[in-house]
């Protein structure tokens, strides 16, 4: 069974950076591929980052050339680093398997001056 669980959100001002981290259990991370979303209120979550199976990092919207998505093989987790944030970056966000269908439980961020 495949456990996923998220870690590092809090709140930053605008322009700041936070860095959250998605522990994987039960699966390592490598050869797999993983996923961040974002999700606001009254809102489908969308996607944010993918780490595919083979390492390669993709990123949607506005994420791109602010966000960066990567393997952590000693901890088996991907992480997003976050930065130059906006409010609109505020949300829960969520690490997904694509393989397994599964999510973690999420992690706040808010960003608010």
């Amino acid at each position: 069974q495949v456990q996923l669980v998220e870690s590092g959100g809090g709140s930053v001002q605008p322009g700041g950076s936070l860095t959250l981290s998605c522990v994987v259990s039960g699966r390592s991370v490598t050869g797999t591929t993983l996923r961040w979303y974002r999700q606001t209120p009254g809102k489908q979550r969308e996607l944010v980052a993918t780490m595919s199976a083979n390492g390669v990092a993709d990123y949607t919207g506005s994420a791109k050339g602010r966000f960066i998505i990567s393997r952590d093989n000693a901890k088996n987790a991907i992480d997003l680093q976050m930065n130059s944030l906006k409010p609109d970056d505020t949300g829960i966000y969520y690490c997904y398997s694509t393989r397994f269908n599964t999510w973690g439980q999420g992690t706040q961020v808010t960003v608010s001056s």
